[in-house]
């Protein structure tokens, strides 16, 4: 029964910072890589940021490198992702994901709205 659960996201002004968490269950996260997604309205869904069981990680989206950073904590089995100087259009709603034997798995998603 893998599960992804987001938190973390909420209302913040531009320029500020939120760490979104995500917590996995269900399967062996210290062997999976996970990958942190955002989805705008209108816009389709796209990579932010990804990082491997040890704890490499991959090219940031343009759109967001120098200000995410992913991180991972395998002894909680949680993948974060801190996020400094939002920007309005940063406004999305974040989602966790992996792979588990050959499904990909995706949490429900937690909102992040950058407004003043």
């Amino acid at each position: 029964q893998v599960q992804l659960v987001e938190s973390g996201g909420g209302l913040v002004q531009p320029g500020g910072s939120l760490r979104l968490s995500c917590a996995a269950s269900g399967f062996t996260f210290s062997s999976a890589m996970m990958r942190w997604y955002r989805q705008a309205p209108g816009n389709e869904r796209e990579l932010v940021a990804a990082i491997t069981s040890a704890g490499i990680t991959a090219p940031y989206a343009r759109s967001v490198k120098g200000r995410f950073t992913i991180s991972r904590d395998n002894a909680k089995n949680t993948v974060y992702l801190q996020m400094n100087s939002l920007k309005p259009e940063d406004t999305a709603v974040y989602y966790c994901n992996t792979y588990y034997r050959s499904s990909a798995y995706w949490g429900q998603g937690t909102q992040v709205t950058v407004s003043s």
